[in-house]
């Protein structure tokens, strides 16, 4: 699983083989997130999440928006247009 982008602590990371829409999980210790990107224009919105608070949550929101345009491009390039 590609580490596409680093949080602080919380690695953003596209499995090879999964599913569309284009998600990313971000996890960390005993912690995890998927947000959906709404490639190409976002904003990146939350699927689901465990052991992080909503301010974490925000936070990781607004980091994934700032980063919108290369995780869409690393979604790309790890899917194809599959």
């Amino acid at each position: 699983m590609p580490t596409v982008l680093r949080l602080g602590r919380l690695r953003v990371v596209i499995y090879p083989n999964d599913h569309r829409p284009p998600h990313v999980h971000v996890l960390g210790a005993g912690t995890q997130a998927i947000f959906f990107l709404a490639c190409p224009d976002g904003p990146p919105s939350l699927r689901g999440s465990h052991g992080l608070t909503t301010a974490e949550l925000n936070r990781i929101a607004d980091a994934l928006a700032a980063e919108l345009a290369a995780l869409c491009g690393a979604w790309e390039q790890i899917h194809g247009d599959n």
